[in-house]
């Protein structure tokens, strides 16, 4: 088990490099095994299923950004409360979304975030 300091850095790390809209950024960051959900939609299982499901959310926007509001660890558990704001064209919208991390061996092995779809929906359909 990493120390929770480590778990916390992991996850603002790879938040981080998620708005870099690079896949590549994000690989050392998940296990081979990581199951990667938002809960709207089916889970992407395996790294390079998630690669993939990352891909093409990033295909979709110009840009995201992630300001986490709070965060809370406990032992390889990451919990965070963000707002990930997605550009799209001259449109940009904050998303609410809370998301949870966990890590086996220092890497993020289960990411889930529950957000409202409607609201990714409603920007993809301006």
């Amino acid at each position: 088990m990493a120390s929770e300091e480590d778990a916390e850095r992991t996850v603002r790390d790879c938040l981080a490099a998620l708005e870099s809209h690079d896949s590549a950024l994000l690989r050392p960051f998940l296990t081979d095994d990581v199951v990667y959900h938002n809960i709207p939609v089916d889970p992407a299982v395996g790294l390079e299923a998630t690669i993939a499901f990352l891909d093409g959310f990033f295909g979709m926007f110009n840009a995201t950004s992630v300001d986490i509001l709070h965060l809370a660890v406990r032992d390889d558990v990451v919990l965070t409360e963000r707002v990930d704001t997605l550009t799209l064209g001259d449109s940009a919208a904050p998303l609410p979304v809370m998301g949870t991390f966990e890590l086996r061996d220092g890497k993020i092995c289960a990411w889930r975030d529950y957000f409202d779809l409607a609201q990714v929906t409603a920007l993809l359909s301006q």
